[in-house]
């Protein structure tokens, strides 16, 4: 029996040059798997008969957008999920969504291999092999860029050679992945860490410094799930979509920075993740107004921590999967609405209300009607310092 390779297929010159690729090289079948997680470009079904033109003996397209949205944006959002403090995990966190139809179409046609088109130095064919092999250990992984040295140059050679139906056209001079939750764009002179970002590498935003009137919204959220703009019911892709509009015309979600890769290099990377950011501070900002105390800090290291995983490809992991139900059970009581102001790159929050809130105006009020017994503060104090003023006593003595 001939053996099956499934290729994650984006429908590009690269990929696209795998299917024959592989074919020569492995001697096995491609089945081309086409995953839409809100990239844009081309239809899902001129993708489809692509695969086929080039080789492919099955193509699979899937609309994963809601799945995309539903099961890995928002939990990114319950956990305000920001690596090195910043990024929203663009790119991290559509790759699991992707392996999972990967997985499933080896399973469904006898695949013994799953291969990407991910370089040997960036994150991505960690979180692809990583992935697969948590979901489905006995399935092998190659890497046609990384495994055969598969250069731009022979791929548009072999792509000639063999008279493949896509266009072999000047490369951007930028390596660009996007999806509905954000857009990274790297390589190119933007590897001089010196150089400032030009309006032409933006494509989510518009410029933060021309000058617009301000839009001022309101997001709703129940258990920590944004569910209504407005007013207006929205599922979890449809908030994204709309704050992707509505901040990215504000320049909001402009992210410049050096990161620290897994692989063990850092890399500078521009993000646009207007809906991301817009969502993720508004949340915060909820989670302010609605979550204990103690609750509320220690969640801010699981959040850290939760990131790192997400980030190194460790989506399907025991640790992954155990914060996810500490998460789950911190956004319990996160319900109610944020107003916020998009304007010049930035999303203010301008106003708070809750029915599980747990400000009370009564005890934080300095004015007439104060319930707060501020009697009470200095044995409080006294009590609170006793073990650092006792180890002052004997370090200053």
């Amino acid at each position: 029996m001939t053996e099956r390779v499934v290729l994650a297929y984006s429908g590009g010159l690269d990929t696209s040059v795998c299917i024959g690729w592989i074919a020569e090289e492995t001697g096995a079948e491609v089945i081309a798997v086409a995953v839409d997680v809100g990239q844009g470009g081309e239809d899902l079904d001129v993708i489809r008969k692509r695969a086929l033109a080039c080789g492919a003996v099955e193509a699979e397209v899937a609309d994963a957008k809601d799945e995309f949205a539903d099961e890995y944006c928002l939990p990114a959002i319950k956990a305000n999920a920001l690596y090195m403090d910043r990024y929203p995990l663009v790119s991290a966190l559509s790759r699991p969504t992707i392996v999972k139809h990967l997985v499933a179409a080896a399973k469904k046609h006898g695949a013994t291999t799953v291969a990407h088109g991910c370089t040997g130095k960036g994150n991505d064919q960690v979180r692809f092999e990583a992935g697969i092999s948590s979901l489905a250990p006995d399935l092998k992984c190659i890497a046609p860029v990384r495994d055969y040295a598969m250069t731009r140059d022979k791929a548009i050679a072999f792509c000639e050679e063999n008279n493949l139906p896509i266009a072999t056209t000047k490369k951007s001079p930028y390596s660009i992945d996007q999806n509905v939750f954000g857009r990274a764009v790297e390589t190119g002179f933007l590897e001089d860490i010196w150089n400032a970002p030009i309006e032409d590498v933006y494509d989510y935003t518009s410029n933060p410094a021309t000058p617009r009137d301000a839009d001022e919204v309101i997001i709703t959220f129940k258990e920590g799930a944004p569910v209504a703009i407005d007013g207006k019911p929205v599922t979890v892709l449809q908030a994204i979509q709309q704050l992707n509009e509505r901040a990215g015309a504000q320049g909001i979600g402009r992210i410049d920075m050096v990161e620290d890769r897994l692989v063990g290099i850092k890399s500078r990377e521009i993000y646009e993740a207007p809906g991301a950011i817009a969502l993720i501070t508004a949340h915060q900002e909820l989670e302010n107004v609605t979550v204990e105390r103690e609750l509320a800090r220690y969640k801010r290291q699981v959040e850290q921590r939760w990131s790192e995983l997400v980030y190194d490809g460790l989506w399907f992991s025991p640790l992954k999967r155990a914060l996810d139900g500490f998460i789950a059970e911190a956004n319990q009581q996160v319900s109610g609405d944020i107003r916020m102001t998009l304007h010049g790159g930035r999303a203010v929050v301008t106003g708070r209300r809750s029915e599980q809130s747990l400000y009370d105006f009564d005890l934080a009020t300095y004015d007439t009607g104060d319930t707060f017994d501020q009697s009470l503060s200095k044995g409080f104090i006294e009590i609170f310092g006793m073990s650092s003023k006792i180890a002052a006593k004997r370090d200053l003595a």
